[in-house]
């Protein structure tokens, strides 16, 4: 297996109050690629919100190959989003994308 960073961008098609925003972070807490030697170093952080209601989502996944690891980290940004009250057309997701990988040999 590996491990990788994925960043997931969506935006907030209503803005995002702080409670929600630390709601989901809460949600994806376990998934911070904090963990990660990329994360720490890199200082990455687990959700950005720009001006405008444009966020980032960046988790730490384990997969096999990087579809795997981009297929898990959407449905695990969808559910902390839908758990904290945004449905799929209040935060639309966009394409996923590596930030990092730190193979397991």
């Amino acid at each position: 297996m590996t491990t990788y960073v994925i960043t997931v961008p969506g935006t907030f098609v209503n803005g995002v109050p702080d409670a929600a925003r630390s709601d989901i972070e809460r949600r994806l807490r376990s998934r911070d690629p904090k963990n990660t030697d990329l994360g720490e170093s890199e200082e990455l952080s687990l959700l950005s919100v720009e001006e405008g209601g444009m966020f980032s989502a960046r988790v730490e996944v384990e997969a096999a190959d990087r579809a795997g690891a981009e297929k898990e980290a959407v449905q695990l940004v969808s559910r902390a989003l839908r758990d904290s009250g945004f449905p799929e057309r209040d935060a639309p997701l966009g394409p996923p994308f590596v930030t990092g990988i730190d193979r397991e040999f």
